[in-house]
């Protein structure tokens, strides 16, 4: 039975839950919330719901709440516009897992013609040097508008790579 009075802890006129201390005083420093081993972390943490600790509860259950407040916070997009932009790959058509890629490579420019969906494998290819011209071209046959990159016109020649020296001469 509650009896209402003032909490010895807290000084405050409440309702009583056990002795002398109010329910609020109680869940703070009395109460223990039951700990388990999450199912999804394995670690013995205190019991959130449906067996899991709180992370992995949110993690589980709110994904695709975060997912859309982060596409918003990082590209200004709404969720149906990021799905519909990454829905497939556009050079294999590969529809498993895209990433958004910025044509410009400026991340803050979230114009919808600067943004395309690639595959990890061609988005990985776009940014390495070796293979940067092959899916530049193969955009541009796509129809996407790429806009010239300086980095990919460099050249040197090879009296200039002959007077570079080895890091591994003289070993």
């Amino acid at each position: 039975m509650h009896k209402k009075g003032t909490c010895s802890n807290c000084k405050r006129e409440n309702t009583w839950m056990k002795g002398k201390i109010c329910v609020n005083c109680y869940k703070k420093y009395f109460w223990k919330r039951k700990s388990i081993t999450c199912k999804r972390c394995m670690k013995l943490k205190p019991n959130h719901a449906q067996g899991l600790c709180a992370g992995c509860y949110h993690f589980v259950f709110s994904l695709e709440r975060n997912k859309a407040h982060n596409i918003k916070k990082w590209y200004g997009l709404n969720l149906g516009v990021y799905k519909k932009i990454t829905e497939k790959c556009v050079v294999c058509r590969f529809d498993k897992v895209v990433d958004l890629h910025h044509l410009d490579e400026n991340h803050k420019n979230n114009d919808l013609k600067n943004l395309i969906g690639l595959c990890p494998n061609h988005h990985k290819m776009l940014h390495d040097f070796r293979y940067r011209k092959e899916i530049r071209s193969t955009l541009k046959e796509k129809g996407f508008s790429v806009p010239q990159d300086p980095r990919l016109d460099f050249v040197i020649s090879q009296e200039e790579l002959k007077k570079v020296k080895s890091p591994f001469e003289g070993l």
